[in-house]
């Protein structure tokens, strides 16, 4: 299953327990499908909505251990709950997922960091939880660092996609700081890469850093080909604001991602893990 379009998940990887790939993948299904109604193809907001309320009705279903009634969204909700109940699955974890999703059909700017936060905490976080639940690893130290990581990745998500997400109209960078930094919706418009932008991007970039590196170590906690695994999503995390740096913070003309070049750099770093440079 591809992996670019949500891009916080690890999918059925190599270095993914063959057990656990079958929850992942039923997770991941549900959660590319719920994006997919918020945010492609043109359908009025009002059936967007109504269409993620189907997948509220069918989450109701499997804590009530019924069927989902929407003959289309039987299958992957019947899936979906074999994995929810064989591993003790949160249900509340999918909902805040839905949420995320359904903010996105008719939220398009956020004022400061704690709306920004409040919706990655909605968006990526129950990612990172799900995952050690099936890992069996949810403690509330390793859940706090999972969520710096999550929220990490999808913070940097935003900034390699600050053109992409202009032209839906929507902007993630905060306003209180792009009006402190004196940058303006019309800069983004006219994709100006300014001392002002530089300054701003370099802000977005070192914080979303440290708040990488704050739940690195994660990584260590956890056996075997997990560690492993969550070794590359942070590395690569890490290298994707190496990549915004190297442009000069010019996100508009190029879209800073991973290439074939970077994974033997990744794999030697898994090896010196955390190391950042």
């Amino acid at each position: 299953m591809p992996v670019d379009h949500y891009e916080n998940f690890p999918v059925a990887s190599l270095l993914l327990p063959v057990r656990l790939r079958e929850p992942v993948e039923a997770i991941y299904a549900f959660a590319r499908s719920a994006d997919d109604i918020a945010d492609e193809g043109d359908a009025p907001p009002a059936e967007r909505h109504a269409r993620l309320d189907d997948y509220r009705a069918a989450l109701d279903a499997i804590e009530r251990r019924e069927p989902a009634r929407d003959p289309e969204l039987a299958p992957m909700f019947a899936r979906l709950a074999r994995n929810i109940r064989a591993h003790g699955l949160p249900v509340g974890l999918f909902r805040d997922l839905l949420d995320a999703f359904t903010q996105d059909i008719d939220k398009t700017r956020y004022a400061d960091l704690a709306e920004l936060v409040d919706y990655c905490r909605r968006s990526a976080n129950p990612v990172g939880r799900l995952l050690l639940h099936l890992y069996r690893a949810a403690t509330p130290d390793n859940l706090r660092l999972s969520d710096c990581i999550c929220t990490s990745l999808q913070l940097i998500n935003f900034w390699q996609d600050v053109a992409i997400d202009r032209d839906k109209r929507r902007i993630y960078l905060p306003l209180d700081e792009m009006a402190h930094f004196g940058v303006a919706e019309a800069d983004l418009d006219a994709a100006r890469c300014d001392d002002a932008w530089r300054a701003l991007m370099a802000f977005q970039v070192q914080r979303a850093r440290a708040m990488m590196l704050e739940g690195a170590p994660l990584a260590r906690r956890l056996p075997g080909r997990i560690g492993w695994e969550l070794r590359l999503m942070v590395l690569g995390g890490l290298r994707i604001l190496e990549r915004i740096e190297a442009t000069g913070y010019d996100v508009f003309r190029r879209r800073p991602k991973l290439g074939r070049g970077d994974w033997p750099r990744l794999a030697w770093r898994t090896l010196r893990y955390p190391g950042t440079r």
